[in-house]
């Protein structure tokens, strides 16, 4: 006889995969840029955070200006499915730096 499936185990498997349990504020110190956009925007979808998606929303303009990409910040300021995409995937590693203390200050608040 085969047990039935637990109740809720898909949502507590999703939850330990998606925490960062036991990352100090030091050890975020030392993640890449990359890695800290996509933790902070991974919690950010997984807990619903939308007044976080919408901060770095407002911010990537900015974030695409100071990597040098002004032409991006006023194309993006226009075409807010642009933003995002570039939101929830940014490809560009200078865009994501420059971004680097939103995401810093995000997972040091919520202790990821």
């Amino acid at each position: 006889m085969r047990a039935g499936p637990r109740v809720g185990f898909r949502h507590e498997e999703r939850e330990r995969m998606t925490q960062d349990s036991g990352t100090s504020p030091e050890d975020l110190d030392a993640l890449s840029s990359r890695e800290l956009h996509d933790r902070a925007v991974r919690r950010a979808v997984h807990h619903l955070d939308v007044g976080f998606l919408w901060r770095l929303l407002k911010e990537l303009p900015a974030g695409e200006a100071a990597a040098g990409h002004p032409d991006h910040a006023a194309a993006d300021a226009v075409k807010v499915s642009s933003l995002i995409g570039d939101l929830l995937d940014s490809s560009d590693p200078d865009i994501v730096d420059a971004l680097r203390p939103l995401y810093l200050d995000y997972l040091r608040q919520h202790g990821a």
